[in-house]
């Protein structure tokens, strides 16, 4: 089964470069019927649910997020597994660093904070800025991000919309909405501020459903550990933007845990399923 056509990709390659590398508020891309229209139906067709109990999902539920993750691949069918190491080959790696202009790119084995993303109505990833060094390895340093949506029928006033916001988070500069076999990649910084912080108001029987799948490259020395990076948006109240803030030191405190101690996103996820 074709997953990627990469004819096509190349075919556009030139002007999905300038598009890229010209973006505001920092490096992006949408990219939409970005896999062959069969691969992307079987993707959505084998999307593993959560089962009642958590499973093998991941339960990331704090103040700033509300949302369930699958990132162990053993757990996941064989068309998602065939998609994702379609996507870290190294044709399709070659395609990434000609679009963004970044050598060295490699995929990531662990799929740390990525994989099978669901939110259900209620769920939300408030704006933010994305870890920087891998938590496992620590001379890793994440290059790029790749959302694939698998939403098919999504209402826009479900929200769930991404939101890109500028350096400072004075003004957000896009929202994209989250629609099914579309793509979005961009550069990860510490100015990449973006998230989906408005409570989805889908269905009951439905969900907001995504790939994502991050690229980093290899700095040869350990890197700073660099956490996720939570801001509140500028309308809202102040009790929110202390809230954000403390929380924001928890989940930095859990990543050093993660980095430096058994402690993982499998151990959390039980300790949250009981409580």
């Amino acid at each position: 089964m074709t997953v990627v056509n990469y004819k096509n990709l190349a075919a556009r390659l030139s002007s999905d470069k300038a598009t890229f590398r010209n973006a505001d508020p920092f490096p992006y891309i949408v990219i939409d019927n970005f896999l062959e229209n069969e691969s992307a139906e079987l993707l959505l067709k084998e999307f593993v649910q959560p089962p009642s109990d958590g499973g093998s999902w991941n339960q990331y539920t704090h103040f700033n997020e509300r949302k369930s993750g699958l990132t162990r691949m053993d757990a996941m069918g064989n068309v998602t597994r065939g998609v994702i190491n379609e996507l870290s080959s190294p044709e399709f790696i070659g395609w990434l660093g000609d679009l963004s202009g970044i050598e060295g790119l490699m995929p990531d084995p662990d799929l740390d904070g990525g994989g099978l993303h669901e939110i259900k109505a209620g769920g939300f990833l408030n704006i933010h800025t994305d870890f920087l060094s891998h938590t496992e390895r620590p001379h890793w340093r994440r290059q790029l991000n790749l959302l694939l949506y698998l939403n098919k029928g999504w209402q826009r006033e479900w929200n769930g919309d991404l939101e890109l916001w500028g350096e400072g988070m004075q003004s957000q500069a896009a929202s994209i909405e989250p629609l099914f076999n579309r793509c979005v990649i961009f550069h990860t910084t510490e100015k990449s501020f973006h998230g989906h912080p408005v409570p989805v108001d889908c269905p009951a029987n439905d969900s907001r459903k995504s790939l994502a799948l991050y690229y980093f490259s290899d700095a040869g020395v350990p890197l700073k550990l660099k956490p996720t990076y939570y801001r509140a948006k500028p309308d809202e109240s102040a009790s929110k933007h202390v809230l954000v803030a403390f929380d924001r030191w928890l989940v930095r405190a859990y990543s050093f845990l993660k980095r430096y101690t058994p402690l993982n996103d499998s151990t959390i996820s039980k300790f949250l399923r009981k409580k």
